[in-house]
């Protein structure tokens, strides 16, 4: 029974291999994610000055074989800077969807298989969630938490979980009823044992499609908060700060921007790009 199963799991691993190289755009954004991860590893190795390492002779200097993004208002390397920016601004992203993923996914959970009075708390506390734009619900959390990176993690979070939550609740609602669950049910099979060794598993394609993309979206919204003073803190050479800080030298300086903001667009885009190619590989009613 159980080589069976292993052998259906290999052989639709396989299938979504098979669709997955298909998508040469999800590809080459997998191929510029893993880029990013290894420059958020070692970036900081690599940079060719410090992240605070003033050099006031070149304050405001353009890009040149010195200094490949030019420098900021304090002579410091751009390129440096947002090298080492990208840990923080990745982890950022990955740490709060995870948490909102994790969150959400339990709720989703709970929400879906019991039903009654838990279901409609939960559903409406997520509808209360969904009222509000992602933007304007975070900065409602920092206003309270305050701001710094930790509180960016934790509001990024709060608005990513009712997703989640929605999308698991109805993965569980089309999946419990099944023959196979009902099967299991009357062989006496426990509630944890059908929720996480069945139903959950069923959820996964949807879930991870869904966090792939709300990465980029969390990265987004991270670096917003960090433009409006409401995230990361100077001097954290974080992308969003950087851009904020930019923004008042645009005319004379227009490098301080420009940088930051392919570092922020092109990470954004690679893993929307990402995520649609999940999409499409993971699911079954496309045909090659």
């Amino acid at each position: 029974m159980n080589g069976e199963k292993e052998q259906v799991q290999f052989s639709r691993f396989r299938d979504f291999l098979r669709k997955f190289k298909k998508q040469k755009t999800a590809i080459a954004a997998l191929l510029v994610i893993v880029f990013l991860g290894v420059i958020a590893v070692i970036g900081e190795r690599i940079a060719p000055f410090g992240i605070d390492e003033f050099d006031y002779s070149s304050i405001l200097q353009g890009p040149s074989s010195a200094h490949w993004f030019g420098t900021d208002e304090f002579g410091r390397d751009l390129f440096s800077r947002i090298l080492c920016g990208t840990r923080i601004s990745l982890l950022v992203g990955i740490c709060a969807v995870t948490v909102g993923a994790i969150s959400g996914t339990i709720l989703g959970l709970i929400a879906g298989y019991y039903g009654g009075v838990g279901e409609s708390v939960i559903m409406r506390l997520c509808d209360v969630l969904f009222a509000f734009p992602g933007i304007v619900l975070a900065i409602a959390v920092i206003a309270v938490l305050g701001a710094g990176i930790q509180n960016v993690v934790i509001a990024v979070a709060v608005f990513s979980m009712p997703t989640f939550c929605r999308l698991v609740r109805s993965s569980v609602l089309a999946t419990k009823e099944s023959v196979y669950i009902q099967a299991e049910r009357s062989l006496g099979a426990s509630d944890a044992r059908l929720l996480f060794r069945h139903i959950l598993p069923a959820a996964f394609p949807n879930i991870i499609v869904q966090y792939t993309m709300s990465i980029g979206s969390s990265i987004m919204t991270a670096a917003s908060l960090s433009f409006l003073g409401m995230g990361a803190q100077p001097p954290t050479p974080e992308w969003g700060l950087i851009l904020s800080t930019g923004r008042d030298y645009m005319f004379n300086a227009a490098h301080m921007t420009l940088f930051p903001g392919l570092a922020i667009f092109i990470t954004v885009l690679s893993f929307n790009l990402l995520g649609d190619g999940l999409r499409d590989a993971l699911d079954p009613k496309l045909s090659d």
